[in-house]
This record gives C-alpha cells, structure tokens and sequence, in this order.
C-alpha cells in the first residue's frame, strides 16, 4: 500500500510583523486591549499595528480588559475597566 502525502489545505498567512514588538512571534508578552470577543474562543485586541485577531481560551477576558498576550495566546489579565 503506498501512502500519500496529508493534505492540510492552504498554508496559513503570516501576519505581517510591525516595530520591534510582533504579539505573534516575539519572546515577549504584550499588553493589549480586548476589543471584541469572538466565538471560539477569539478576541480582537488593539495594537499599535491596529486590529488582531488571538486566543483568549486560557483567560476570562471581555471587551475593555487588557491582557497579556504571548504568541496570538493571552496568557493573563492585567487590568479590567472600572
């Protein structure tokens, strides 16, 4: 029996990293301000590139929180509106 290879479906976009800071890929976590949470978990955070999509599945996040944010995962939260 011969296998084939697994097909995934298109690679995935690279967000486009903006200053020294990427909230996708640096080793540092990034304060950021939920915009708007989406179904599955998502969130869309203000950054100062604009808008990005992350996970806020590990955190109890809502809109106007700031979290923390390490590879597109925010890891904790650091400030809630009063």
């Amino acid at each position: 029996m011969t296998r084939q290879p697994l097909r995934l479906g298109p690679p995935a976009t690279v967000p486009e990293c903006h200053d020294e800071v990427c909230i996708t890929c640096s080793d540092v976590a990034v304060a950021v301000r939920v915009r708007e949470v989406l179904a599955g978990g998502l969130a869309v955070v203000d950054t100062d590139a604009g808008p990005e999509e992350i996970s806020v599945a590990l955190v109890e996040a809502g809109p106007g929180d700031v979290v923390l944010v390490h590879a597109k995962e925010a890891i904790a939260v650091v400030e809630r509106p009063s």
